[in-house]
């Protein structure tokens, strides 16, 4: 039945062209794709009925914005086996990733963990 029901979101979801971002000169370009792969393989270091389910969420994911709102989703499993730090820095490359990508309203804003963290490392 498993099989059944992800053949039917797939044919009921919207299909886009990737959208592509160049990310400067001798660079590959970042698509949709890429960002999904990058999530796929950040959701398989958990193991669990949680992670599967975000898992079939991010691939069946049809745009970017939805990508994006994942990303709290994902800090918190990973977060739950890895910790909050290690967490954190994961989601801070992935979001790097949407730079240029989407609207102006919904990138990341610099985080106050961040801020912590880079002067702690001063002291």
């Amino acid at each position: 039945m498993p099989k059944l029901r992800n053949s039917i979101y797939a044919m009921l979801s919207s299909v886009h062209a990737p959208t592509d971002a160049v990310r400067g000169p001798g660079e590959q370009p970042i698509n949709l794709e890429d960002i999904r792969q990058n999530m796929l393989e950040m959701a398989s270091l958990d193991s669990g009925e949680r992670s599967l389910r975000l898992a079939r969420r991010i691939r069946y994911a049809s745009d970017l914005e939805s990508l994006w709102f994942m990303r709290g989703e994902l800090m918190g499993l990973l977060a739950r086996t890895h910790g909050e730090a290690a967490a954190f820095e994961k989601v801070e490359e992935l979001s790097s990733m949407f730079t240029d990508l989407l609207p102006a309203g919904l990138r990341s804003r610099p985080s106050p963990l961040g801020h912590y963290r880079n002067r702690e490392s001063d002291d």
